[in-house]
């Protein structure tokens, strides 16, 4: 994958394979501490009451319920660049007070469908490593929020503990996408989340290209660990 867009149509075609068992293997992978990471990253937007969110890279919308099951009014654009993701997820969606409150849109992170200044939240759980163009990605996210908007990335990140460390890459690398491809049909996309994970930038890395996009304030939270991390840009 050595240009983006041959990147970009690799993701698509991973996580279409995947689509129908993803939600699945995400509570069965991550021993269901993925609940408490969503949880956990949508409290931060627990200031903004009224307004659209955008929820990039919504995948099978597991995030953007979240957001809507905590704030009563709030309405969510769901925007990932996998149809068969949104397709999914948007047929599993409960027949509750959220669901006519989540609108799935299929468009591209790099190009996102929305005009400028129309969020008070961005939020991307486990996608801003999948975008081709990381830096372009940051730049739009930065566009479309309103200012004082806030971002939150969820993303996984390398732990730094000499105990853990070795213990979660032999997982990551060895148990993980044995376990995924038999559930999942598909070893090859979960071979793709370890590379793509041992790949990503350093937090200090990803703040600094946050900033270059505008981002006045940025922050970071690792959670399990270092696991995971969740960072913070206020535009």
């Amino acid at each position: 994958m050595n240009r983006p867009e041959e990147k970009k149509e690799f993701v698509r075609a991973k996580f279409a394979s995947i689509s129908s068992r993803y939600d699945l293997l995400n509570s069965l992978l991550s021993f269901q501490v993925d609940r408490y990471w969503r949880w956990k990253t949508t409290r931060l937007l627990k200031e903004f009451q009224e307004g659209a969110v955008l929820d990039l890279c919504a995948g099978t919308l597991p995030l953007s319920l979240e957001l809507t099951r905590q704030v009563k009014d709030r309405r969510v654009l769901a925007v990932d660049f996998c149809e068969d993701m949104l397709r999914s997820g948007r047929q599993n969606l409960p027949d509750d007070h959220r669901k006519p409150r989540i609108f799935p849109v299929c468009g591209d992170g790099e190009e996102i469908p929305a005009p400028d200044l129309t969020f008070w939240g961005c939020t991307v759980a486990f996608g801003v490593r999948n975008l081709s163009r990381t830096q372009k990605g940051l730049n739009e996210m930065y566009r479309v929020l309103k200012p004082g908007g806030k971002l939150l990335i969820l993303e996984f990140s390398r732990p730094k503990n000499p105990v853990i460390k070795p213990l979660y890459n032999f997982y990551l690398n060895s148990i993980l996408p044995k376990i995924a491809g038999l559930v999942s049909g598909d070893k090859e996309a979960y071979e793709y989340l370890a590379s793509s994970i041992a790949a990503f930038h350093e937090p200090e890395e990803l703040l600094k290209m946050m900033k270059t996009a505008g981002f006045s304030s940025t922050d970071y939270k690792p959670l399990t660990f270092g696991i995971v991390t969740i960072y913070i840009g206020i535009k």
